[in-house]
């Protein structure tokens, strides 16, 4: 077990800080991005821009960090890329705002954003990486799961000590000052983190590497693995993360509703990942995958209608949240194993890290920017569905089509 918390508590750090970034939107537009006279959307849609970027600089993250633990080992990167994600989130919380530093705060707090997008783009190769590699045979989807669930722990933290936050101070402090809390929490949460990772030992296929043929990194392999998970970052982001700021510019609703709305949404995220990645252990990763996608496909206009109608009573509206957060939840939980066995061990970091990457900067990282911008320009509410089930049709076909090699290593 404690490879599992090893590998997994980089990623609880990693998606607090995005999911703390991605709540605090509003009020981030308005400290860092939004100059006297500037609109709040024009301040949010640079805020998201700054979000997106980051993710610009995951593939980068995953190819540096990639081809250094594929070479050098799992753990020893692994501990440099926690150590860097938390050092930058607890660095945001200490930015002066715009009011203080005027033009350079929102360049340094987008310089430190693209430092947390290195530092992600290697977390995740390296936390499935370890995962599945230690994972008992037949056991990959359960294990490689809890990357999944602590992303959604990490969501769930987020929105808590945000709502917390919020509700404590209020929203005049927590403009003034409050929103930096919730980013100097990383320094304990990564020091937990570097403990955990300071006592790991490498994984046997790691260690065996050595007897195996030299292998190169398949473009066709990547562009399919990218693929596959293009829905799951899509959708993910959208119902997420992106939600609280959607419901308070879309539908004018509060803060403290937005991030309650958030919370329920990733409860069901949570509770979905787990079975699904057992279940894939049965019936194979891409039937499950596949029955997620094409659930958004067929429930991400109505889930937002549900949403937005008056008449909806708060119960069916939180029901269809955390219904939204678990059809996520069973692209998410054999994720990870999926995207690992398709790539052999002298390249699966490299591998699995940049496909992830790739389809999260596209599909996760510009999802708050185009449906801001999207809603803005056209007046359409129902933006946020069609990009997440567009995005999901794109993977339902990838996942039809079969990788070379990929039910054999799902085997061993």
């Amino acid at each position: 077990m404690r490879a599992v918390a090893a590998g997994s508590v980089g990623n609880f750090v990693e998606w607090y800080e995005f999911a703390v970034y991605g709540f605090l939107a509003t009020v981030l537009a308005e400290r860092f991005f939004t100059p006297a006279g500037g609109g709040a959307a024009e301040g949010l849609v640079r805020t998201y821009a700054s979000f997106a970027l980051a993710f610009f600089f995951r593939p980068l993250g995953a190819v540096l960090f990639g081809r250094l633990g594929d070479r050098f080992g799992r753990r020893p990167v692994l501990i440099g890329v926690v150590a860097l994600m938390s050092g930058a989130t607890a660095l945001i919380g200490l930015l002066p705002t715009y009011g203080t530093a005027g033009a350079l705060a929102p360049w340094l707090l987008t310089l430190l954003r693209i430092v947390q997008g290195l530092a992600a783009g290697g977390e995740f190769g390296g936390a499935v990486a370890v995962l599945t590699e230690f994972a008992p045979p037949g056991r990959r989807g359960r294990y490689g799961a809890w990357q999944s669930f602590t992303v959604a722990l990490g969501l769930l933290g987020g929105a808590g000590v945000t709502a917390v936050t919020a509700a404590a101070l209020g929203a005049d402090r927590l403009s003034a000052w409050g929103w930096r809390l919730p980013f100097l929490a990383a320094v304990p949460l990564g020091l937990v983190a570097l403990w955990l990772r300071a006592g790991l030992a490498e994984t046997p296929e790691f260690l065996e590497r050595a007897e195996s043929p030299e292998v190169r990194l398949g473009r066709g392999a990547l562009a399919l693995a990218a693929a596959r998970v293009t829905g799951w970052a899509a959708a993910g982001y959208t119902f997420l993360v992106v939600l609280p700021s959607y419901l308070q510019t879309s539908l004018h609703t509060g803060l403290s509703q937005a991030l309650l709305a958030a919370a329920v949404a990733n409860a069901g995220f949570a509770a979905a990942i787990l079975p699904a990645g057992v279940l894939s252990d049965r019936v194979g990763r891409r039937p499950v995958l596949l029955a997620g996608a094409a659930l958004v496909v067929v429930a991400a206009l109505p889930v937002l209608g549900l949403l937005r109608s008056p008449t909806a009573s708060p119960v069916a509206k939180a029901l269809a949240l955390a219904g939204a957060g678990a059809v996520v939840g069973l692209m998410a939980g054999p994720g990870p194993a999926l995207l690992a066995e398709m790539f052999p061990a002298r390249v699966r970091w490299t591998g699995l890290g940049l496909a992830y990457a790739l389809s999260n900067a596209v599909f996760s990282g510009c999802a708050g920017l185009i449906i801001t911008e999207a809603v803005r320009r056209t007046g359409n509410a129902d933006v946020p569905a069609y990009y997440a089930a567009g995005a999901c049709a794109v993977s339902a076909v990838a996942l039809v089509a079969r990788a070379p090699h990929e039910e054999r290593r799902r085997k061993r």
